[in-house]
């Protein structure tokens, strides 16, 4: 990958001298001098576009403030692998050069559902981002740096400390590329006293919510003879395993740190993993941020690598499996022959472990992205995300192509069966139908049904979809769609956010709610949703950190309080919150209460129909302006709670209060009063009432 410079109009050459990137070594300026890393003036950097939103930051920002620094642009959009990438990376350039350098990522999004901010929040929390990132949903910072070359995810564009353009790249860049330019930036910039190194105002999105039991869980998988569901808590780095009819939790692998260490389950170290299948009494793993597989022994209760090197690798040959590089892989299944089939998305390709020959390699695409059938060799995919063998045909959720495809291994071809057919990343959408009809968008999972047809995980339509396989017809079951929620219940109330993984069995289908922190169970016949509450939370505490327990969450629990008559003019509701001995409210989290009515009969103020604020003096009151008229005044309710005594481990309540209101002459009081009793859940092993 190379470094490329502006030095004229519309010219790009490259820049840096003795800098050997991918076996090439970069073109110098001049080698009998150091190369110089002033920016031109000619090409100022474009200003930021206003009215775009921001986040991990307490104000916008701009590039004046932003003077005195190397300000690197991280254009980017959250589904993309190589996006994904290169976070790690800007992760270690942050730690390295400090408040001299400023990144700012771009999130200019290729989904629909990455347009929207609070999906953009929740995945800065789940990689843990801490620098700037703005929304450049309708792509105006885009637009204003397209001339210059950005036209792909994810790209960079270095800015001097004086505010001129130095190199814009798109691509993985290696950090030592970054490391040569930044630091000989910084450097040069510091010699002229130019450098500022002031503190950005950061507020990271993160601090704003506590930790949850599980967090960003990727994928499921079940084992029915021995009563377990193993949960890839990926963002907490380890595996969970939990009995299969009571939740109660039963090991925990590996410490929750991000690592790579082989040991037993207290020692071992994982980085982000996300797709199990199990062999026996091993479970393996694509350990996706480590790129690597790794084997769970169940019996001896200890992880060891069986492939990869730690290292993310672009090379598409077969190797011996410790010796071979391999690149995100994000699911795993068995197959025939005692072959490992495994998603490997960092390269657009299916790769088989073979366990008898000890070997590792890719089988399936060309390692181009795109959506093309054809012949294994030929055939191009974009991301694949999920799989599952069946009779000899690998099937598989392609997330960037947004489609279900089958690999047939009688045949050697690969075929779409729902989606768009053409060889085109970019049309997605929401479409129930057939093949040629049917859209889905990012899809992360699928998994067989009984009767033969297969569950998908439509990730980005936040959607449980089925796909008939006698005439590839694609189905809603579960979820509303639009950008996602947390609601239990009946099929046409259901919510999930961004589904990452399927597990079914016996009538039952198990979902790593990945957005939501949870896993939610349906019930297939009876077309119910239910969210898993874990009977013992506490052994799913990291170094007693407060951890907030999905408790109530999901229920959508909705109260109507007796109907009130009150008198015109200037009132307020009085909400109380009742809680039981050894409770009390969270001292961390904030109470969020949002406020609506149906009629002008109750109004608020603006500022009054959302309160969020941490641990409230109770009765909470809310100003309202009272006309004469019937209402219906709704507020929704979010709640943390913690026991008294032990403050880190809390619980979240979500809960609808209906207030039916009278205003007349005949009022007597401008209150409207609304109490809601709290009943925590039974904190015991084996047992869980709420």
């Amino acid at each position: 990958m190379k470094i490329k410079r502006f030095l004229g109009i519309g010219l790009i050459f490259t820049v840096l001298s003795m800098l050997l990137i991918s076996g090439s070594v970069i073109h110098a300026q001049d080698a009998t001098q150091e190369p110089s890393y002033i920016g031109d003036p000619k090409y100022p950097a474009p200003a930021i576009p206003t009215g775009v939103d921001w986040l991990n930051v307490a104000a916008p920002l701009t590039l004046d403030q932003l003077k005195g620094k190397v300000v690197l642009l991280d254009f980017w959009t959250y589904g993309c692998i190589n996006c994904m990438h290169m976070m790690p990376i800007l992760n270690h350039l942050e730690e390295k050069f400090g408040n001299a350098l400023a990144i700012i990522g771009v999130h200019s999004a290729k989904f629909a559902n990455e347009g929207d901010t609070s999906n953009i929040r929740q995945v800065i929390e789940r990689y843990g981002l801490k620098h700037p990132v703005i929304n450049d949903k309708d792509f105006k910072v885009w637009g204003a740096y397209s001339p210059y070359g950005v036209n792909a995810w994810p790209t960079f564009v270095v800015i001097d400390p004086r505010g001129n353009m130095l190199a814009v790249q798109a691509g993985e860049i290696p950090e030592d590329a970054f490391n040569e330019v930044i630091g000989g930036m910084i450097a040069q910039f510091d010699k002229l006293g130019e450098i500022k190194r002031e503190p950005l105002p950061i507020k990271l999105e993160a601090d704003a919510q506590p930790p949850s039991a599980l967090a960003f869980p990727g994928k499921v998988t079940v084992d029915a003879a021995g009563k377990r569901l193993f949960i890839a808590d990926s963002s907490h780095n380890r595996l969970v395993i939990a009995n299969l009819d009571t939740y109660e939790v039963q090991d925990v692998i590996g410490t929750g740190a991000a690592g790579l260490k082989d040991g037993g389950y207290s020692e071992a170290t994982f980085s982000k993993p996300q797709g199990m299948v199990l062999k026996g009494d091993l479970l393996y793993v694509a350990d996706t941020e480590n790129h690597a597989i790794r084997a769970v022994d169940l019996t001896k209760k200890t992880v060891t690598t069986i492939a990869g090197t730690g290292k993310q690798g672009y090379d598409r040959s077969s190797g011996l499996p410790l010796k071979t590089d391999l690149s995100s892989p994000w699911d795993i299944t068995v197959g025939d022959k005692n072959n490992l089939y495994i998603a490997m998305a960092g390269v657009h390709q299916i790769w088989v472990l073979s366990l008898d020959v000890n070997s590792v390699g890719p089988i399936v695409g060309s390692g181009a992205e795109g959506h093309a059938d054809g012949d294994f060799l030929q055939a191009t995919l974009a991301q694949p995300s999920g799989l599952f063998w069946k009779d000899n045909v690998l099937y598989f959720s392609d997330a960037e192509s947004s489609t279900v495809r089958a690999a047939s291994f009688d045949t050697n071809r690969v075929s779409t069966l729902a989606g768009t057919p053409d060889d085109n990343l970019f049309d997605f959408g929401d479409v129930d139908g057939g093949l040629t009809k049917s859209r889905l968008q990012h899809t992360l999972a699928l998994t067989p049904a009984d009767d033969g047809s297969i569950f998908v995980a439509d990730t980005y339509n936040s959607k449980v979809k089925l796909l008939d396989m006698t005439t590839k017809r694609l189905t809603t079951l579960f979820g509303l769609g639009g950008t996602g929620g947390f609601r239990d219940g009946k099929v046409s109330e259901a919510q999930f956010d961004e589904p990452g993984g399927l597990a079914y069995n016996a009538g039952k289908l198990y979902v790593a709610d990945t957005n939501n922190d949870a896993i939610r169970v349906i019930d297939v016949k009876a077309g119910t949703v239910s969210t898993v509450n874990f009977p013992n939370p506490a052994v799913l505490q990291i170094a007693d950190t407060v951890t907030v327990v999905g408790s109530n969450a999901a229920a959508g629990a909705s109260i109507t309080v007796d109907a009130q008559t009150v008198k015109a003019g200037s009132g307020q509701i009085m909400l109380n919150l009742a809680l039981p001995d050894g409770y009390k409210l969270n001292g961390t989290a904030p109470f969020l209460a949002e406020w609506s009515s149906d009629n002008a009969a109750v109004t608020f103020a603006d500022a009054d129909k959302t309160q969020s604020m941490v641990a409230p003096s109770l009765p909470l009151s809310v100003p309202v302006t009272l006309s004469e008229g019937k209402a219906n005044v709704k507020g929704d309710l979010t709640i943390y709670y913690c026991e008294a005594v032990k403050e880190s481990l809390c619980f979240i309540d979500r809960v609808t209060v209906n207030i039916p209101v009278t205003v007349s002459a005949d009022g007597t009081t401008s209150d409207l009063k609304a109490e809601r009793v709290i009943t925590p859940p039974q904190v015991q092993t084996g047992t869980i009432t709420g």
